[in-house]
């Protein structure tokens, strides 16, 4: 007997316009189904799944702000039940492939209908990758821009490494350590005036900015004299103890000048307790002049960084999440499309020849796309959302010709039997 021939095949699965539509109904009823089982299921673990999305959120936020709000006694209510609904759509991926594949296999080659099982784990596994690469490397850059003045977090950085030293200088200073205590303030000093990114603003800026600064670095060197007053008294002992009580004296007339806005003097209140108290161990004073120095050199840091970061978010639970799910699920749609150009091809929709002649416009489409998906301007994000469109897209065009000639190819085999 010969092979069926494409007319044959075609004829065996005829259906009206009716039984189309019915049947597009019922394979719809069964997605629904799928999506609110699993949906349903997935509510058990909404708030871990919640967190887990939010991630890229929270790191991006700065530490005094590192928290979502919710502005109603529904909202984070809603905020699972939205969970829940969207972990369905994820988990029934497979579900809806398999459903896409039965209504249109009906019209393709028998051959072709073996190639259900590789169209539904390729399309999940492409979901998935897409939603991973939305994951890991579109949303931590794309929330530090928004949510982070770049040069706030490189002083961040530099002032946060700049404590932990402090505090260890201050450590070596109560155990009487002094040579140890100089030389590691010496070396996070060398840090923080370190030209480049992050560097501590230099002093003779103070009062230029139109932000608060200057009592921002006041207060800091207010509040270092005292760590710095405590630990030499621990380390000096009784031996200072009438120069050191002069110098508290001397903190206390900077406080109540800083109480009343009055800048210079306690400024200047401040410097004349630093001098008293650098004589308090005079074979010493090269070593807690230098602790003083980075004392001053973080309370420049910390103004610069609070005159560049004086904006704070307050971000809503119910938005963020929004947001991040449109996302993925835009990126998950993304990495689809060869499959999708691919299916379309075999069910005779798209020709390897008008994709390619329309090749530019496509791309042009692509770029269009990524910008208005991508809520940030910057050309890292756009590049990272329209990259993978462009590939995928070029990805399907391949797929689509590589089609085209394997059915070029058998429709050019003659029939090895003839009919009885």
């Amino acid at each position: 007997m010969a092979e069926p021939s494409a007319a044959t095949e075609a004829d065996d699965f005829k259906m009206s316009l009716s039984e189309h539509l019915g049947e597009l109904r019922q394979r719809l009823l069964k997605c629904t189904i799928s999506v609110v089982v699993l949906g349903g299921a997935s509510l058990v673990f909404a708030k871990a799944i919640y967190g887990l999305l939010m991630r890229p959120v929270l790191n991006a936020l700065p530490p005094e702000a590192s928290a979502l709000v919710y502005t109603s006694a529904i909202e984070e209510i809603n905020v699972y039940m939205k969970v829940g609904l969207y972990s369905g759509v994820f988990l029934t991926t497979p579900v809806i492939l398999w459903q896409i594949w039965g209504f249109v296999a009906p019209g393709l080659y028998t051959e072709e209908r073996k190639m259900a099982s590789p169209f539904i784990f390729f399309g999940t596994v492409a979901f998935l990758a897409g939603a991973a690469f939305c994951y890991f490397g579109v949303l931590p850059t794309m929330f530090q821009f928004l949510l982070r003045e770049e040069s706030a977090v490189a002083i961040e950085a530099r002032l946060n490494v700049a404590r932990y030293q402090e505090e260890d200088t201050l450590r070596f200073l109560r155990l009487g350590e002094w040579s140890r205590a100089g030389v590691l303030a010496k070396e996070a000093n060398e840090a923080l005036e370190k030209s480049g990114e992050g560097q501590t603003e230099p002093e003779g800026m103070m009062g230029l900015s139109l932000l608060p600064k200057p009592k921002v670095e006041v207060v800091e060197r207010l509040e270092g004299l005292g760590r710095l007053l405590d630990a030499v008294a621990q380390g000096a002992g009784e031996s200072a103890r009438s120069v050191l009580i002069k110098v508290l004296e001397k903190r206390r007339e900077a406080a109540q000048a800083l109480a009343n806005d009055e800048l210079g003097v306690s400024l200047k209140a401040l410097d004349e307790g630093m001098v008293l108290l650098a004589s308090a161990v005079p074979a010493q004073t090269a070593d807690i002049n230098q602790v003083w120095r980075l004392e001053r050199n973080l309370g420049a840091g910390k103004a610069t960084y609070e005159a560049s970061n004086w904006t704070r978010p307050m971000l809503s639970m119910s938005e963020q999440l929004t947001l991040v799910l449109v996302l993925e699920l835009a990126f998950g749609v993304i990495f689809e499309m060869p499959l999708v150009m691919a299916l379309l091809a075999l069910v005779g929709l798209v020709k390897s020849s008008f994709l390619f002649k329309y090749q530019r416009h496509a791309f042009v489409v692509c770029l269009i796309l990524a910008a208005v998906i991508t809520p940030t301007g910057d050309a890292v994000n756009l590049s990272l959302m329209a990259g993978p469109m462009l590939a995928c897209y070029e990805l399907g065009v391949l797929l689509v010709w590589v089609l085209e000639k394997r059915r070029q190819k058998k429709a050019e085999q003659p029939d090895d039997a003839t009919p009885a």
